[in-house]
């Protein structure tokens, strides 16, 4: 307190010092424009060198151009030494002061790196949770069966751009497990393969990072030891390599250290040299990398990795969707057969002239051509097939629905006839009983000085009250008897004709809705996937019924 208190004297009178030589100096006209600067953390006078030995002080510098040079005035040299003196004073007694402190807490050290581990820690958690809501993000089921299913899985990065700029994101659903670990992805440029590829990868780097992801939490995932990629243009100026050297040292690299706990992601896999050549030696990486029993999601154009793909066991093809009619792509993933790439509508769909397009034809193998064309009207059929069967469910829900107001309003009318009909026989009840009385009434006689003239009506009348009231007993003792016959009896569970108990994994089973026939794939309690041709479904057990 006290240097600090010194050091703030110092500077009062060093201030007001200079002040008092500005302002003498000014009016001799001999300053700078500036008047003043700083050196050294020092208040220096900028003085026209023209007159700088008019002013008794300390030389500082000058300008680059030397017009100006900058003095210290003589009155404040020694204010100036002094002050630099309290200053090293107070960081020597700054670091007395740490010192004391730092002794003082050292006891409590490991109490203290406690509380940092536990702040980075909540730091992190609070971080992830921040990114987790900022992206929908939620916990999969994480499992230990080599099984992952992604449910209305989105690439986050991506999500988050298309709604900055309100696009729409279209989520992929995809399945893999050890009977099913080798997606082959197939289809036209543009349409996505490359992003379902990166948000397989995205989203297993996430949940291996501790982060939340964003898919439907019924999605399944599972922990894999090594995650390699190959994906987009590797050229190295530095080392000499190109695109297909690079890729050829990726791929011995990865033939290695693969095994049945690795995820390969290849995009665009055995592109980069001749399509023929290249094409056989990447059918036999993947060959190689299917035996190591890795999992893998590989993007390609080329055929015969598609039928290698059809041939092997444990692989499966896949293709992004395309509109047939318009050739735009619908973002959409479906798996169970490859893709057409489309190379010749695409080319047409972007200006190319129709002549360019039939001399390719020309020159290209006709059997791929065919191939291309048969891929083409199976997608073409497949999505046609997939239109319908969306249409023909939505219309069994809406007749379903129709059905129910039908039953509905039904019991509503049988409800209020009856209630009409109750009335109507009250009415009628007491109309005849009203008529019955009247007559009693013209009978009676009034003015008649006869003695017991009315004896024989009143009797009349007495046996009809009776008669009455004996019916009215009658009609009670039938309501009383009619009640306890109506007691609810015990219902009988109904018979399961469905026998939907016995469905398990390789059953034939009947959509009751649309009665098509499907094999079951997978079995999570009452949640059925069963694959329709080519179409894959999640049902729930209670829409289903037991074929075989």
């Amino acid at each position: 307190m006290r240097i600090r208190s010194s050091l703030k004297s110092l500077k009062t009178k060093i201030n007001r010092n200079f002040d008092k030589v500005v302002r003498r100096l000014l009016k001799e006209n001999i300053l700078g424009d500036t008047k003043e600067s700083y050196i050294n953390d020092r208040r220096v006078l900028t003085v026209s060198s023209t007159h700088k030995r008019s002013i008794e002080g300390n030389v500082m510098g000058s300008s680059k151009s030397g017009s100006v040079t900058f003095i210290e005035p003589q009155v404040n040299l020694e204010l100036n030494r002094e002050y630099d003196i309290q200053l090293d004073e107070e960081r020597k007694e700054i670091l007395v002061i740490l010192k004391a402190l730092t002794k003082e807490i050292a006891e409590h050290k490991e109490l203290i790196q406690a509380y940092q581990d536990l702040l980075t820690r909540l730091d992190f958690i609070h971080a992830k949770t921040k990114l987790a809501m900022d992206m929908n993000c939620v916990m999969p089921n994480i499992n230990s069966d080599f099984e992952m299913e992604l449910i209305d899985a989105y690439h986050p990065i991506l999500r988050k751009t298309n709604t900055n700029l309100g696009k729409k994101t279209f989520p992929q659903q995809l399945k893999m497990d050890k009977f099913s670990r080798m997606l082959v992805i197939s289809g036209p440029n543009a349409g996505g393969k490359s992003i379902t590829l990166k948000t397989v990868g995205l989203l297993q780097v996430m949940i291996q990072s501790g982060l939340m992801v964003p898919v439907d939490p019924n999605s399944k995932m599972f922990f894999y030891k090594k995650i390699l990629t190959d994906i987009g243009d590797n050229q190295s100026i530095e080392n000499e390599l190109s695109t297909y050297s690079y890729r050829l040292k990726r791929m011995n690299y990865f033939l290695n250290v693969t095994n049945k706990r690795t995820l390969l992601l290849l995009d665009e896999f055995g592109t980069g040299s001749d399509p023929d050549l290249g094409g056989a030696l990447a059918e036999v990486f993947f060959e190689e990398l299917y035996n190591k029993k890795a999992f893998g999601v590989i993007t390609t154009h080329y055929a015969n990795i598609k039928l290698k793909a059809d041939q092997l066991r444990n692989a499966i093809n896949g293709c992004m969707l395309f509109d047939i009619e318009t050739l735009a792509p619908l973002y959409k993933f479906s798996i169970g057969q490859p893709g057409s790439s489309f190379t010749f509508e695409v080319a047409q769909i972007n200006g190319i002239p129709q002549e360019i397009i039939e001399e390719a034809k020309l020159k290209t193998d006709e059997k791929k051509i065919r191939m291309d064309k048969l891929l083409s009207e199976l997608q073409k059929e497949k999505t046609h097939l997939e239109r319908l069967n969306k249409e023909h469910i939505s219309a069994q829900e809406l007749a379903e629905e129709a059905r129910l107001k039908y039953e509905q309003k039904k019991n509503q009318f049988d409800q209020k006839l009856r209630s009409q009909q109750d009335n109507i026989e009250k009415n009628n009840k007491y109309l005849n009983a009203g008529k019955k009385m009247l007559g009693f009434l013209d009978q009676y006689k009034s003015n008649s000085r006869k003695k017991n003239v009315n004896q024989e009506l009143m009797n009349e009348i007495g046996k009809y009250l009776a008669v009455e009231k004996s019916k009215e007993v009658e009609t009670q003792k039938k309501k009383v008897t009619q009640a306890k016959k109506a007691k609810p009896k015990k219902i009988a569970p109904e018979k399961d004709n469905h026998e939907r108990h016995k469905i398990v994994v390789g059953s034939m089973v009947k959509l009751i809705a649309t009665r098509q026939t499907g094999t079951v794939e997978t079995v999570d309690g009452d949640n059925i996937v069963v694959l329709f041709g080519f179409m894959r479904m999640k049902v729930e057990r209670s829409k289903l019924s037991f074929v075989k």
